[in-house]
């Protein structure tokens, strides 16, 4: 058996549409996280929801790698828009990934720097992204390609959407993403995130978020069903 493609998500919404079409599903628990393989679109998958925020994400990861033997990861879900020309329902393909809230500037690092550490953009596989930039355009949504930005706070206040946008230059905002890719390089997987946006991230985004994550999760789903419709294994 070819070593699977992992999908991941945070929530179950973000999963779910994932998990309805696999084919010979079985299920076991690694670290409190239930693992799904099975197939998809052809594939051999592992499916999982992490959680929220950045520890869960780096988790599940890990056991992606060392236990599953994952060879690619894509991690589908939603994400609070800071660049103004996004909308509710647009896609963000990252380009790369980085943690908005890690902060050692007393000791003379600039904000998002992981001290002593060579890499803090980390940047995704460039295959992935052509293939998430093609289903994209297929599905005929609005996309872009761009650095994601994750922090364990959910983001809700339009001062903080403008000192985010102006200092990090990021895309979007979420709370899992940069784990996802410090852990995907850490271990030479090749990975990309996709984000579809539930809310601007500003004093609305929290109804917005409960309003339109399941429509905003359909159409990540869309995206990352169609990369796999397309995807050549080597």
């Amino acid at each position: 058996m070819r070593d699977p493609i992992a999908l991941m998500g945070a929530m179950d919404e973000e999963i779910k549409l994932l998990l309805e079409e696999m084919e010979d599903a079985r299920s076991r628990k690694a670290a409190g996280i239930t693992y799904t393989q099975g197939r998809f679109r052809g594939h051999e998958v592992v499916v999982c929801r992490c959680g929220v925020g950045k520890v869960n994400a780096a988790a599940a990861v890990q056991v992606l790698v060392s236990e599953f033997r994952a060879h690619a990861l894509i991690f589908t879900g939603v994400a609070g828009a800071l660049h103004p020309e996004l909308e509710i329902g647009d896609i963000v393909v990252s380009s790369e990934s980085m943690q908005h809230d890690m902060d050692a500037s007393p000791l003379g690092f600039a904000p998002g720097v992981i001290p002593f550490q060579e890499e803090w953009l980390f940047p995704a596989d460039r295959k992935l992204v052509a293939l998430a930039e093609a289903a994209c355009e297929k599905e005929r949504v609005r996309f872009r390609v761009g650095r994601i930005l994750s922090g364990d706070r959910f983001v809700a206040d339009r001062n903080e959407v403008q000192r985010l946008r102006g200092e990090f230059d990021g895309l979007c905002t979420e709370m899992e993403g940069a784990a996802v890719a410090q852990v995907c390089r850490l271990n030479g997987l090749p990975h990309v995130v996709i984000r579809s946006m539930s809310d601007k991230a500003n004093g609305e985004a929290p109804a917005s978020f409960a309003d339109f994550t399941a429509a905003a999760s359909a159409r990540s789903f869309a995206i990352v069903a169609g990369m796999l419709a397309s995807w050549k294994e080597s």
